[in-house]
């Protein structure tokens, strides 16, 4: 599979290749956060495989964390274009919303820490859900 995307304004791009190492729905606190209070639709992808095409994302880890994510974000807009972790060396973890073609997503697999979500989300019913990670 190869997919492309990028930010809102256009100044950064993406493209990634490879079979999706998982496609979930988060709903972690730090996702709601990320999203504004819903929950997180995301694909990782092979780390091999991804590459920026054009511009540079700012990345923000938090200092007070063992082993932070890191959040890579246009600048300028504001997308949150993916997520990188150094417990997941081998993937990124696209935001779905920043492809070029979010159907190519096709659907989840499952459903991630349900026990942070919000009276106001609802949890599929037809898919796995986890109290924490699926790994």
């Amino acid at each position: 599979m190869k997919v492309e995307g990028g930010c809102y304004c256009g100044e950064i791009r993406y493209r990634a290749e490879g079979d999706p190492i998982f496609k979930a729905e988060c709903y972690c606190r730090e996702c709601q956060y990320i999203t504004g209070g819903g929950y997180l639709t995301a694909m990782a992808m092979p780390a091999e495989g991804f590459a920026f095409t054009k511009g540079e994302p700012k990345g923000f880890a938090r200092p007070d964390l063992e082993a932070p994510v890191t959040r890579h974000f246009c600048d300028n807009c504001g997308t949150h274009l993916l997520t990188t972790s150094p417990r997941f060396p081998q993937g990124v973890i696209i935001k779905v919303g920043t492809l070029d073609d979010p159907s190519v997503f096709g659907r989840a697999d499952s459903a991630n820490f349900a026990c942070d979500a919000q009276p106001f989300h609802r949890l599929p019913d037809d898919m796995p859900v986890n109290q924490k990670w699926m790994r």
